[in-house]
């Protein structure tokens, strides 16, 4: 277990493996009342692919991602959609912060090899919420950037741009076969981890290391548990 030669840089995605991506419950708590238990679960799952649906055509930004997969799932269940709910979401993001243990094996992990963020959120957010993890990244790449989401293909190959690397020269971590794993390995990234926060399947074919505790993370790069 773990990586023989050392990476130029470790990327990674933000939301959702760094940061707890809180929105369903940012959701209920912006609806409140008016998203009856009944109908909750539905709205959320069903928002959550819209919100992906947005993300793999033509660029627009966050708050728009956000707004249309609220109002698309807002049709499908029969629920009234408020453009000033969307808003109030969308304003919410920054405040999230990290899962237990990130800052820490975030920092342990930067004494070895330099950090870089690559998000589907857009320039402000990425900022904010790569401030929320305290630790210290080398670049910090947005969709807003890019002009693309995850996991359109054109973000790695503006990752590979911007630092100035090949496939081969990077780890890849990520939450997400769906948004990230996947197309890290069309693009040729062998070393990838997945951490496995529970929320999606386990696509193991993928080829890629896979954990389950954040600590575990330096220790695929040859440093001790703390």
């Amino acid at each position: 277990m773990g990586f023989e030669v050392k990476p130029k840089f470790v990327t990674f995605d933000m939301n959702g493996t760094l940061i707890k991506f809180s929105i369903n419950d940012t959701m209920r708590e912006v609806l409140g009342d008016r998203l009856p238990p009944e109908i909750a679960d539905e709205y959320l799952r069903i928002c959550k692919a819209y919100r992906i649906d947005e993300c793999t055509g033509a660029y627009q930004p966050f708050h728009q991602v956000v707004a249309r997969s609220m109002e698309r799932a807002s049709r499908a269940v029969g629920l009234e959609y408020r453009e000033d709910e969307a808003r109030a979401v969308y304003e919410l993001i920054p405040t999230w912060g990290p899962y237990p243990g990130v800052t820490e094996a975030l920092n342990r992990l930067a004494e070895a090899v330099p950090l870089v963020i690559i998000t589907n959120s857009d320039t402000a957010h990425a900022v904010r919420l790569a401030e929320n993890l305290k630790a210290p990244f080398e670049v910090v790449i947005s969709a807003e950037e890019m002009g693309v989401y995850k996991p359109r293909l054109r973000a790695f190959e503006y990752m590979f741009d911007k630092l100035g690397v090949t496939p081969d020269e990077l780890v890849h971590v990520s939450a997400s076969p769906m948004y990230d794993l996947r197309s890290a390995a069309i693009m040729g990234i062998e070393n990838k981890v997945y951490v496995d926060r529970g929320f999606e399947h386990d696509e193991h074919w993928l080829g890629y290391e896979r954990i389950t505790d954040i600590a575990d993370l330096p220790v695929l790069f040859g440093l001790p548990r703390p």
